[in-house]
């Protein structure tokens, strides 16, 4: 059987999904979702307002330092008529840097793209606390499978409607929502990485393949591969690197060497 993306039904089925999700692990609580103004927090937060209600959703903004987009962010919380709030987490990154300076550590430049998400994802953990929520996550498949995301970062949180629907699959997901056109098909960049200018990079630019080549990978690996095995085996070896990342984490059994009796 060929492959066939029905949007109306896996849409509601995502509304359903975090609705039953919210009854059995939140009865009550809110949603607390990272507004970064890209398609997929965007769109996480209209499934949450449609599953939850608007008054049951807080979005939060959280730029290091000038977010040249953040205007995307705060039209996101307009149009979806939610509570919001912006935290800028400048100062919680320069004042850990500057302490691992103090003390010597020679800091590599993957710790320095890597720490601002981590500390995003304290902050929404933060204010979830005081606000009896529960953190989304807002990765997709297409992230996933390349690890893009940074572990205990935006790879972390409580519920993920988006873990199994590539890139692709969200942007049709996105229109059917009737979300405005250039908020679902803005290009997506992660807002952390610049090039020589200053300007973002987009995310294609950074992975080194196209979203569209992640989802043949997805629906179809033994067509992509055949048409171009080059991007096939990037992808493929992007997946094999970066696995331990959805994994749960290892942990050390006793009782497997009769410990326990």
């Amino acid at each position: 059987m060929g492959y066939k993306f029905d949007v109306e039904k896996v849409t509601k089925g995502a509304i359903d999904w975090i609705r039953n999700w919210f009854e059995e692990n939140g009865k009550g609580c809110n949603a607390v979702i990272g507004i970064s103004g890209g398609k997929d927090s965007t769109i996480v937060a209209k499934l949450c307002v449609e599953a939850l209600g608007a008054d049951r959703v807080i979005g939060v903004m959280m730029p290091c330092g000038v977010q040249k987009d953040i205007s995307d962010s705060i039209r996101v919380c307009e149009y979806l008529g939610i509570k919001n709030y912006t935290i800028n987490i400048e100062g919680a990154v320069n004042a850990t840097l500057k302490q691992m300076e103090d003390a010597g550590i020679e800091i590599s430049n993957q710790t320095r793209v890597n720490l601002p998400p981590r500390i995003r994802m304290s902050t929404l953990y933060a204010i979830s606390q005081s606000h009896n929520g529960r953190v989304s996550n807002n990765c997709n498949l297409s992230e996933n499978i390349c690890g893009f995301s940074t572990r205990y970062g935006d790879d972390a949180g409580d519920f993920s409607p988006l873990a199994n629907l590539t890139t692709v699959e969200i942007v049709q997901i996105g229109d059917y929502l009737g979300i405005p056109y250039n908020l679902v098909h803005k290009v997506p960049m992660d807002g952390l990485n610049l090039n020589e200018n200053g300007d973002y990079i987009t995310d294609e630019d950074i992975l080194g393949v196209k979203y569209s080549d992640i989802h043949k990978y997805v629906i179809d690996p033994d067509t992509l591969e055949e048409e171009n095995p080059d991007v096939f085996n990037k992808i493929r070896d992007k997946e094999i690197k970066n696995a331990f990342k959805l994994a749960p984490m290892p942990t050390y059994k006793p009782w497997n060497q009769q410990y326990r009796h």
